[in-house]
């Protein structure tokens, strides 16, 4: 029995979750030698122990313990999870390989420079990032002045001329 581990799996019970980053760094070497032995995938691995602690925490109440350790469930709980995340890879690999292949599309020959991606592209590249970011993306004007590196009063100003910018080349464009 290890010590440590009984006084980590008491402080566990009572929904300490320091005690249980304890048993993850004392354990999870081992466990992880054990999910690479069942896996292919060294990531698969890693998930594999990453599902048996999750267990354990969800689980706690419920967990029988060997001579005062939780290892030996953990390490039961990483071969359940192995044998999950195998058979799962299995079935997305035949699902994908089973998928109908898309017919190669011929690009068109030019590429169409009509509307609003095309006004867009002509906006000065200043004046772009700032349109990009704050209405394709959705970032916020704070946010996209952190990223820029600029005042948050630039990016209204660029972002209010690139806006009429685009509603004039909106309004030649709907006119021809």
């Amino acid at each position: 029995m290890n010590d440590g581990d009984a006084a980590d799996w008491a402080r566990v019970l009572q929904g300490d979750s320091a005690a249980l980053t304890a048993l993850f760094d004392r354990h999870e070497a081992r466990l992880f030698r054990h999910a690479v032995r069942l896996l292919t995938d060294r990531e698969d691995a890693k998930d594999a122990v990453t599902i048996a602690f999750f267990e354990l925490w969800r689980k706690r109440a419920s967990v029988r313990l060997v001579e005062g350790s939780p290892l030996p469930w953990l390490l039961n709980t990483v071969s359940n999870a192995a044998r999950n995340l195998e058979r799962s890879g299995r079935r997305y690999r035949t699902l994908i390989a089973r998928a109908p292949r898309p017919e190669y599309v011929k690009e068109h020959a030019g590429s169409d420079e009509t509307g609003v991606l095309a006004a867009l592209r002509r906006l000065p590249a200043r004046e772009q990032s700032v349109m990009v970011l704050t209405v394709l993306e959705g970032y916020p004007e704070r946010e996209v002045a952190l990223t820029l590196g600029i005042p948050v009063g630039t990016v209204k100003s660029r972002l209010s001329r690139a806006r009429a910018r685009l509603r004039e080349a909106m309004t030649t464009l709907e006119a021809s």
